[in-house]
């Protein structure tokens, strides 16, 4: 027994654990995580206000679909087409009651996500991920009720949990998902290496595409199908980013004219100092390169006999943490996109996945303490918040580090437990 279990197990009764194991109790739990950030959400609402990114949204949504003139503000093409559904639809009860559309959105496509997590032959195995799940919502809950991300990540989840059995269903969500924010792509590319049926999961995503296409093409605004795919390019180094570390520290110290400044344009909070433009020059190719990597070694692990699903999982959290961390954008919403993968793993193999889950959430913990609490003071550099944003980047590093040596070692673990099996 380990000494977290024995903690555990001093302070809950053998009737409450068992409690805890069973579905109602997550329900109960979702109900209680749910209620506290529509409380929390209420502050603003009922003043007729709205809360982070979703002031966007709402100027989106009374701009209408497919503006000609932007009114100053910034342009709804910086997120895939499909965004604008969820975006639209938040505004059902009007302007003035946007953030409690928005709200009740993330909490209808959330409970979707649980309820796929706890039942059928997941009614035992998905408990333990769901409360994981319910535990990282606490922290980051701030940021999935005001972000695209909160839409993405429970579709993900569900794709994750089909992609075995039924990867033509995962292919769909996953590029629906993708149409919406494009993260999910990290895990389109697993999937199409891991799954033994990869034709049917490239045909299904390429059909998803193009009735997408066709019908932004109908709608009068093709000629933006694509425009969230460069109007990146010319940002520069986010506050955040994993990469952006030095100058964070070199505009602490205020060394060579390093500072922490806003990018009103695009409402972002960039770095500045030497070599930032160069760094932000560099960082797309970068994750190219980063991505061409982690898919030839799981290539590599495939051709050497590496279990499919395992495969899929941990080639999963390789391509989405590279995302992250070779991102020059690295918003605190980010750390949602890990979560999916993280608990899919958990419901595959808790014992394997719970090294991840525990840097997860202890890069949840942080950004947590980075936004919404402390975010004023890393903009004007204060060296503890710093620190705590090096401390998240660090796990971030480490993370991905994890997740490269278990793919590695799932081609190398491979050939041997074959050798094992073999008649001598």
């Amino acid at each position: 027994m380990d000494r977290a279990t024995a903690w555990r197990n001093r302070f809950l009764s053998p009737a409450v654990l068992a409690w805890f194991r069973t579905p109602a109790s997550v329900w109960w739990g979702f109900a209680a995580v749910h209620l506290f950030f529509l409380g929390w959400m209420f502050s603003f609402f009922v003043h007729g206000e709205t809360f982070s990114d979703t002031e966007q949204y709402r100027q989106w949504a009374l701009l209408g679909y497919n503006p000609s003139e932007l009114h100053g503000t910034i342009s709804p093409w910086v997120y895939p087409v499909l965004a604008q559904v969820p975006i639209f639809a938040a505004n059902m009860f009007g302007p003035s009651l946007y953030l409690l559309g928005w709200t009740l959105i993330i909490t209808a496509v959330d409970a979707v996500g649980l309820a796929f997590l706890t039942r059928g032959r997941r009614a035992r195995s998905g408990i333990a991920p769901a409360w994981f799940w319910l535990f990282f919502t606490v922290f980051m809950g701030y940021l999935s009720f005001a972000r695209v991300e909160g839409i993405t990540a429970p579709i993900v989840i569900i794709a994750l949990l089909y992609a075995a059995g039924r990867p033509g269903v995962a292919a769909v969500l996953l590029s629906v998902a993708t149409w919406v924010k494009v993260w999910p792509a990290a895990v389109v590319l697993p999937l199409l290496i891991a799954s033994a049926r990869r034709v049917r999961v490239f045909g299904w995503g390429l059909a998803v595409s193009a009735a997408v296409a066709g019908a932004t093409a109908l709608s009068g605004a093709g000629a933006h199908l694509l425009d969230f795919a460069v109007n990146q390019g010319e940002r520069g180094m986010q506050l955040e980013a994993t990469f952006s570390t030095p100058w964070v520290w070199l505009s602490v110290f205020g060394l060579g004219g390093s500072r922490i400044a806003d990018n009103v344009s695009i409402n972002s909070t960039e770095v500045y100092g030497p070599g930032a433009p160069l760094a932000a020059m560099l960082m797309q190719p970068l994750l190219i390169v980063a991505a061409a990597a982690g898919v030839l070694l799981m290539v590599w692990a495939l051709r050497r006999g590496a279990e499919r699903e395992e495969l899929l999982l941990e080639g999963s959290l390789l391509m989405v943490t590279a995302f992250i961390v070779f991102n020059k954008v690295g918003s605190p919403q980010f750390i949602i996109w890990l979560a999916p993968v993280v608990i899919a793993g958990l419901v595959h193999n808790w014992d394997r996945w719970k090294i991840p889950a525990t840097l997860l959430m202890g890069i949840a913990f942080t950004t947590f303490v980075i936004y919404p609490l402390f975010y004023t003071p890393l903009i004007h550099a204060n060296p503890l918040m710093a620190a705590v944003l090096t401390i998240r980047n660090v796990l971030l590093v480490t993370l991905l580090v994890w997740a490269m040596r278990r793919t590695a070692e799932l081609g190398r673990r491979a050939p041997a437990a074959a050798a094992e099996g073999s008649p001598r």
